[in-house]
């Protein structure tokens, strides 16, 4: 997926920043998306919430250090990882997280249209202020 994701990137002129943050966010998602939805309708909510947060954790924790770790026992050097914009990203990222838990909070810990419009809301102003730091550089500070 990673290398078609790169092929049709560089094919449109995409940039690799923009098709991880679209297409393989979703593409790899989807499965957690499904798993979650036939959980949480067998009534076991709280385990379809953990399992999403969960894999997050996942792949952050591990997914990300490990083949890290490999290429730099391998190689006798650390990885290079160009983000210049991820401090501005997790910043936002992090203001969102509060603010869902605080509209779950608001609820009474019951998930409500109202609520799931507001997250797809939030994900799209996510991706938005991250699109426009990638394409407008200038405006919003450089990436690496």
């Amino acid at each position: 997926m990673v290398e078609w994701a790169t092929v049709v990137g560089d094919t449109l002129g995409i940039p690799s920043v923009v098709m991880g943050l679209t297409f393989l966010a979703a593409g790899t998602s989807v499965p957690d998306l499904l798993s979650s939805v036939i959980v949480a309708r067998q009534g076991h909510g709280d385990m379809a919430v953990s399992s999403s947060v969960g894999s997050n954790i996942f792949d952050v924790l591990f997914g990300l250090p490990v083949p890290w770790l490999c290429y730099a026992i391998y190689h006798d050097e650390p990885v290079l990882v160009c983000a210049g914009n991820l401090a501005i990203s997790i910043m936002v990222l992090i203001g969102m997280i509060c603010l869902v838990v605080g509209m779950i909070n608001y609820n009474k810990w019951r998930m409500t249209k109202s609520m799931g419009n507001a997250m797809f809301v939030s994900y799209g102003f996510f991706v938005a202020q991250d699109l426009i730091r990638v394409f407008l550089p200038n405006v919003f500070g450089g990436d690496c």
